[in-house]
C-alpha cells in the first residue's frame, strides 16, 4: 500500500462486526426499518409520562446553605400551623396618595378579604395608615374607607404629611415620595394568605405554587387598577416560558433545518429520510425521559438542538459518502457497504467522544446538570443507532424502490465534488499544510494560549432572572400567529420596577443559623460579639452590625414590661443589657409574655437553636455578601451556618464554575484517552488521537474568549458549554481524521489529505450551516440564559468546523511526517522540499484518484 500507515497490522480486526451490520443494512433493509419503527412505538408511550420542572429550586436542592435556610424556616415557624404566603399589590398613578387613588386601593383590599377562595388573612397599605391617621378608631377596612370618603383633600394631605417621618409608611411608597406635596407615583400593598401546604421554605423558586390560582383571581378582581405580584405569578411564568420558548424555537429550527438540508440533500426523498431519522431520535430521547422519570426543565430545552446537531451531521455524512461511491459507478449495495464500512467506525468514535463530553457533567454537584448529561449522552447513543443503521437501511430500500418504481431523483452528486468552487475553498487548510504546517500550528498555539488567558476573566452567575423572560420581548414575536405568539410576561419588569422605585425592595439580608444550646452563659454575648466591627457589606452604626435576633426581642420586651426588665437586670452581672445567668428562666418568662410569637421567630422552643438576621447594604455584591456572611458565622464558637437567598445563590454560582471546570477537565481527559485507545485498536496507531485533539484545543480557547468578549457568563445553562464544545467539536475532527486514516492507507499523503478535505469537508460544511442555524434559533428563546447558550453553541460548532478544515490538515501533515517521514523537520517550516512531494511529486492542483 503506497504511503500506508505504519503499525497498521497491530490494529485489532473490527471488520467482522462492521460486516455483520453491513449484511443487515444491505441485504435486509426492510427488516431493519420495521424493527426501528417498532422501538419508536415503544418510546412513544414514554412521551405521555414526561413532567416538567422549572425555576431555581432545582439547582439549590441539597446545598448546605439551602438546607440551613430550610431548617431556619421550619424551626422558626409556628408548630402545626398552615403555610402562609403573600401577594403584593403595586399601584401606579399620578398620585397614589390622592383621595380617589387611596379609595381604589382600600376597596380592592376589601373585595379580596371578602372572598373566601382567596384565603386572605389580612392586608395592609399606605391608604390604611392614612385612614387610621384620619380616624384612629377605624379598625376595619369598611371604617377606613368611610374615614377617607369623609375627609376632604386638605385633610388627606395633612394626614400624609403627619406620616412622612414613619418608616412603616415611607417603606411602602416609591423613593420619589414628596412629603411637601403629599404625593407619590407608586405604592405597594400586601395581602397575606393562609394555605394548606406547598409554599417553598428555601431560597429557590419552583415552577408551581398554590398561590398561582389565587393571584390570578386577584388580578382579574383588580381589573388592571394594580399590578398583582408574588410567588404564584413568578412560578406561573417560570413554567409557561418553557412552553412558549419551545413553540417559538422548534418551528424556527425546523424552517432553518429544512432550508439547509434541502441544499445539502437536494432531493425530496432523501430529505424526508433525514427528517424522519431526526424525528425518531427526538422521540426516542424524550420517550426515555418519560420512562426514566426525568422531568423536563429549562436546561433540557438545549437537548433537542444538540441531538439535531449530531443527527444532521451523521445524516449528511451518510448520504454524501454514499453519493461519492455511486458517482464512481458503484451499485446501491456495494456503495452503501463501502459507506457504512467507513462511517460506522467514524460514527462510533464520534459517539464515544460526544458521550464522554456530555457524561462529564455527571461530576457536577447540581442535579439538573447531571440530568442534562445523562439525557444528552443517551440521546447521542440513540442518534448513533438511528443514523448509523436505520438511515442507511432506509436509503438502500429507497434506492432499490427507485429501480422498480418511478420515484424521482433530483440529485446524486455529493457536496464538494472535484472541480467545484466549494472544493477549492475547502482546500485552504490543505494548502497551508503543504507550505509551512509547523509555522501555522505554532501561530495557532500562541493565539489559543492568548485567548485562553483572556477567557479567565469570564464571570460566573446564578440569578433568578436567568429563568425568566426579559423585560422587553422583541415586538416581532408578538406578530407571530397563534399558537406561536408568546404570552404577556410581567415578572422581570415588575422585579426591576420594585428594585428601582422602592427602597424596601432593595433591602437584603443574610442569616446565620446557630445550632447550640442557647442556655449557656455566653450564648447571647456571642451574638453581641459577632456583630462588632462587621464586614463592609453589612449595614452598621458605630461599628455595630444592624441585625435582628432573640436578643432584640428580649430588649424590646424589657422596655415594655418592668417585671421582665427586672428579671433581665438580675441576670446581667456586667450590666450591658445582655443577660448571661439563668437564660432558661429568661426565655421561659419571654415565652409566657405577649412577645412569645416574635420570640419563636428567632429561638426554637427547646432553646437549642437560633437565628440572627443581618441587614446588608443594598449595593453590596453577592460575592462580597457571601464571604462576609461566612466570616461572621465563623465568629461563633459553635455550629453556625451562613444562609439566605444571596448566600445560597452564590453557593450555586460557585458550584457552576467548579462544574464547568471539572466537566471540562474530565471531558478532555476522557476524550484524549478514548481517542488514543480507539485509534490504537482500529488503526494500530494511538498517536492519531493526539492529532485529533489539536482543533479541539483551538476551538475551546476561541469559545471561552468569545464568551468573555460578548459578556456571556457561566450560569446554570452555559456551565455545560465547554464540555458540549468538546462533544460536538470532536465530531468534526473525528470525521476528518478517520477519513484521512482510511485514505492514507491506500494513497500518498497529498491525495489522501486532499480527498479527505474535499469529500468530508463538503459534508462538514453542510452539517455546520444546518447545525449553526438549528441551534442558533435558541437565541429566540424567551429567557436570556437559553438565548446565550444557543449563540455560544452555534459559534462553537462554527469554530469546530474551521479548526477541522483549516487547522487539522497541518496537524495531520506533521503527524504523518513524524510517523511515516524522515528525521528532517525543515519541510514542516516551509524549508526544503514538501513532505508529500518527496513521495511522488504530487501537485494539489492535480488532485485525483
Amino acid at each position: 500500500m503506497a504511503g500506508g500507515l505504519r503499525n497498521r497490522l497491530a490494529a485489532i480486526d473490527h471488520q467482522p462486526y462492521v460486516d455483520w451490520v453491513d449484511e443487515r443494512i444491505v441485504n435486509h433493509p426492510g427488516k431493519v426499518v420495521v424493527v426501528f419503527l417498532l422501538v419508536t412505538g415503544l418510546f412513544v408511550f414514554g412521551l405521555g409520562n414526561i413532567s416538567t420542572t422549572a425555576g431555581t429550586n432545582q439547582f439549590t436542592a441539597g446545598i448546605p446553605a439551602e438546607q440551613a435556610l430550610e431548617d431556619v424556616n421550619r424551626e422558626f415557624s409556628p408548630s402545626f400551623s398552615p403555610d402562609t404566603g403573600g401577594t403584593t399589590l403595586i399601584q401606579q398613578e399620578q398620585n397614589v396618595l390622592s383621595k380617589p387613588a387611596m379609595l381604589r386601593m382600600l376597596r380592592l383590599q376589601e373585595r379580596i378579604e371578602d372572598r373566601a377562595d382567596l384565603r386572605a388573612t389580612g392586608s395592609s397599605s399606605a391608604a390604611q395608615q392614612v385612614a387610621r391617621e384620619l380616624d384612629p378608631t377605624a379598625r376595619t377596612l369598611e371604617d377606613q374607607i368611610t374615614a377617607v370618603e369623609r375627609a376632604n383633600p386638605t385633610e388627606v394631605d395633612r394626614a400624609v404629611r403627619a406620616l412622612a417621618d414613619q418608616g412603616s409608611f415611607t417603606s411602602v411608597l416609591s423613593t420619589s415620595f414628596n412629603s411637601a406635596a403629599a404625593s407619590a407615583p407608586a405604592t405597594i400593598g400586601t395581602v397575606s394568605h393562609q394555605l394548606p401546604s406547598g409554599i417553598s421554605s428555601g431560597a429557590g423558586q419552583g415552577g408551581s405554587s398554590p398561590l398561582t390560582p389565587i393571584q390570578q383571581r386577584i388580578d382579574r378582581l383588580a381589573g388592571g387598577s394594580v399590578t398583582v405580584f408574588g410567588s404564584g405569578v413568578l412560578a406561573d411564568e417560570f413554567s409557561t416560558v418553557i412552553t412558549d420558548s419551545l413553540l417559538i424555537v422548534v418551528p424556527a429550527a425546523v424552517v432553518f433545518i429544512l432550508l439547509f438540508l434541502s441544499v445539502a440533500y437536494r432531493d425530496p426523498a432523501d430529505l424526508l429520510l433525514g427528517l424522519g431519522a431526526l424525528l425518531m431520535a427526538i422521540i426516542w430521547t424524550f420517550g426515555f425521559m418519560g420512562l426514566a422519570g426525568i422531568p423536563f426543565s429549562q436546561l433540557l430545552i438545549t437537548v433537542p438542538p444538540l441531538l439535531l446537531a449530531v443527527g444532521i451531521d451523521f445524516g449528511i455524512h451518510s448520504i454524501n459518502r454514499y453519493r461519492e461511491e455511486v458517482s464512481l459507478g458503484a451499485d446501491t449495495g456495494p456503495a452503501m457497504r463501502t459507506t457504512t464500512d467507513q462511517l460506522l467506525v467514524a460514527f462510533f468514535i464520534v459517539t464515544g467522544t460526544t458521550v464522554i463530553g456530555f457524561a462529564a457533567n455527571f461530576a457536577s454537584d447540581l442535579p439538573p446538570i447531571r440530568d442534562f448529561g445523562l439525557v444528552a449522552a443517551v440521546g447521542i447513543v440513540f442518534t448513533f443507532l438511528i443514523f448509523g443503521v436505520f438511515l442507511p437501511a432506509a436509503k438502500v430500500g429507497l434506492d432499490r424502490a427507485r429501480e422498480r418504481y418511478p420515484i424521482p431523483t433530483l440529485s446524486k452528486s455529493p457536496l464538494g465534488s472535484e472541480g467545484s468552487a466549494l472544493s477549492s475553498v475547502l482546500r485552504v487548510g490543505v494548502v497551508i499544510g503543504k507550505r509551512a504546517p509547523a509555522v501555522f500550528l505554532a501561530l495557532m498555539l500562541l493565539l489559543s494560549v492568548g485567548a485562553g488567558l483572556y477567557a479567565t476573566g469570564i464571570d460566573t452567575t446564578f440569578e433568578q432572572e436567568d429563568f425568566l423572560p426579559p423585560e422587553d420581548i422583541p415586538a416581532a414575536l408578538y406578530e407571530l400567529p397563534e399558537p406561536f405568539q408568546p404570552g404577556s410576561y410581567t415578572v422581570s419588569g415588575t422585579l426591576n420596577f420594585l428594585e428601582d422605585r422602592f427602597s424596601a425592595a432593595q433591602q437584603s439580608s443574610a442569616t446565620v443559623f446557630i445550632e447550640a444550646p442557647m442556655t449557656r452563659e455566653s450564648s447571647l454575648e456571642a451574638i453581641q460579639r459577632a456583630g462588632r466591627n462587621p464586614p463592609d457589606s453589612f449595614v452598621s452604626e458605630n461599628r455595630e452590625a444592624e441585625y435582628e435576633s432573640i436578643l432584640g426581642v428580649i430588649r424590646s420586651q424589657a422596655d415594655r414590661d418592668p417585671e421582665f426588665r427586672d428579671l433581665v437586670d438580675r441576670n446581667d452581672p456586667d450590666d450591658d443589657g445582655v443577660p448571661e445567668d439563668n437564660l432558661g428562666e429568661v426565655y421561659d418568662a419571654l415565652l409566657d409574655s405577649p412577645a412569645r410569637s416574635e420570640a419563636l421567630s428567632y429561638l426554637t422552643e427547646d432553646y437549642r437553636s437560633t437565628r440572627v438576621v443581618y441587614s446588608i447594604e443594598s449595593d453590596a455584591a453577592a460575592a462580597a455578601v457571601d464571604v462576609d456572611a461566612r466570616e461572621v458565622a465563623d465568629r461563633y464558637r459553635v455550629t453556625a451556618t451562613a444562609t439566605g437567598q444571596t448566600v445560597v445563590f452564590q453557593a450555586v454560582s460557585g458550584l457552576i464554575l467548579s462544574s464547568a471546570i471539572n466537566s471540562l477537565l474530565l471531558a478532555l481527559l476522557g476524550t484524549a484517552l478514548f481517542l488514543v485507545f480507539i485509534y490504537a485498536v482500529l488503526e494500530g496507531n494511538g498517536s492519531l488521537g493526539v492529532a485529533n485533539l489539536v482543533p479541539i484545543f483551538a476551538t475551546l480557547a476561541a469559545v471561552a474568549a468569545t464568551m468573555r468578549a460578548l459578556g456571556i457568563p457561566f450560569n446554570s445553562i452555559t456551565a455545560t458549554i465547554l464540555a458540549i464544545t468538546i462533544g460536538l467539536g470532536i465530531d468534526y475532527s473525528v470525521h476528518v481524521v478517520h477519513r484521512f486514516a482510511d485514505e492514507r492507507a491506500e494513497r500518498p499523503l497529498g491525495p489522501a489529505l486532499d480527498r479527505t478535505i474535499r469529500g468530508t469537508g463538503g459534508a462538514l460544511l453542510g452539517s455546520m450551516l444546518t447545525t449553526v442555524s438549528g441551534i442558533g434559533v435558541l437565541g429566540l428563546a424567551l429567557f436570556p440564559a437559553i438565548g446565550q447558550f444557543g449563540i455560544i453553541t452555534g459559534l462553537s460548532v462554527f469554530y469546530a468546523f474551521l479548526a477541522s478544515v483549516v487547522v487539522l490538515p497541518s496537524a495531520l501533515v506533521i503527524w504523518d511526517h513524524i510517523v511515516n517521514g524522515d528525521a528532517s523537520l525543515a519541510p514542516l517550516f516551509g524549508l526544503g522540499r514538501q513532505p508529500w512531494r518527496e513521495a511522488n511529486d504530487y501537485d494539489l492542483g492535480e488532485a485525483g484518484d
